[in-house]
């Protein structure tokens, strides 16, 4: 007994936890500080805290109610119809349900290099064809039409990623609304917005008030709001093929306090503001302060050139700080850290500005 050929499909590698550094290295975790995943250093929602404390003793019952209120909430929120908002296990269960709804054996997807694994292994899950369009990181990953159309080929699903993850940088509006205009009747625009409350960009929701059907965009409670955790995301669709949901989703798609935690973190605008302009400010500083290349970023994270990201990643480690190596996004001279609250940042900021002297100085001997 074997499963089916599996060879071609990619694994997704996930940043490092403190606990799995820790073990490694044999030492106390509290040594640590984590900047490696793009997780929220403030935490969770305080009010998604506290209604997962009111709901613990209700997960007993199925989400039917809270399944349905959220999908209400967020709509009124992203002014759409509820029916709209396909709710998911985070972000990546929404690009599984868009694959399900879209996707034949054999259909064409095409997605940015670098970039987020899981729209390459959705797709193949799926028996989609897999193409990559490539960002320059001479261009500083910038993100046009041209770019993409010049590689474009009929594919039924093209995701765009605004804010691009690992670099930061975002595609304009227009932009993704000319990609739009100039691929086929039959090819969906999917843009990956999960990191879309620290950038200063229009949504491309704006496309789908404005009455398009061929753009969906994807949005997560797992950065701004701080519940990665407990795997919440979801895809905003044109309303002509909402009622697709019901076919392709699996049976209460978020758990019971998943939802009610994504209920109240959606009305705590306070910790929002707080994650954003604190990733503004932690962003600057790395720009500002940092010895090596930084990419301008609309992120909670900033991209670094650093020559070897393995040996610098693991050198940092050891001084307690846990990056992301990011020789899995095919930039083995790379490192990705998330914006961490003030004292994290510092701490960064000096231990890797302390790697990299060391470095240069070896390499001068």
């Amino acid at each position: 007994m074997h499963t089916r050929d599996l060879s071609d499909h990619a694994t997704y590698e996930a940043g490092r936890g403190i606990e799995e550094v820790a073990r490694k290295l044999g030492r106390d975790p509290g040594e640590f500080v984590t900047l490696s995943s793009n997780e929220n250093p403030h935490g969770p929602s305080p009010a998604a805290v506290e209604a997962i404390r009111e709901t613990a003793g209700e997960v007993n019952d199925y989400p039917k109610a809270a399944h349905a209120d959220l999908r209400e909430a967020i709509g009124d929120r992203r002014g759409v119809d509820p029916r709209q908002v396909w709710l998911a296990n985070g972000g990546d269960g929404a690009i599984d349900y868009l694959s399900r709804a879209f996707l034949e054996p054999g259909d064409g997807v095409l997605v940015p290099d670098p970039g987020f694994a899981y729209y390459g292994m959705s797709s193949r899950f799926h028996h989609g064809d897999v193409r990559e369009y490539a960002l320059s990181k001479g261009e500083r990953f910038a993100q046009d039409a041209e770019t993409v159309l010049g590689t474009y080929d009929g594919e039924r699903i093209v995701y765009l990623t605004s804010p691009h993850n690992p670099s930061g940088s975002t595609i304009p509006l227009p932009e993704v609304e000319t990609i739009a205009e100039r691929t086929g009747e039959e090819t969906l625009i999917v843009v990956d917005e999960a990191y879309g409350e620290f950038a200063d960009r229009e949504s491309a929701l704006a496309l789908i008030e404005d009455g398009r059907e061929d753009v969906a965009v994807l949005r997560t409670f797992s950065k701004a709001y701080g519940l990665a955790g407990l795997r919440l995301g979801y895809a905003l669709v044109p309303g002509t093929w909402a009622d697709a949901y019901a076919r392709v989703n699996t049976p209460f798609a978020a758990s019971e306090i998943a939802c009610r935690a994504g209920l109240a973190a959606l009305d705590d605008m306070e910790h929002v503001a707080r994650s954003v302009e604190s990733a503004a400010a932690a962003r600057a500083a790395f720009e500002e302060r940092v010895e090596a290349p930084v990419w301008e970023s609309e992120g909670n994270f900033v991209l670094i050139e650093v020559g070897d990201a393995t040996a610098v990643t693991e050198t940092l480690q050891k001084r307690g700080v846990i990056v992301r190596d990011c020789s899995s996004f095919g930039l083995p001279e790379c490192i990705r850290i998330t914006c961490g609250t003030d004292e994290e940042t510092d701490r960064a900021i000096e231990e890797l500005n302390a790697v990299l002297a060391e470095r240069s100085a070896e390499a001068e001997r």
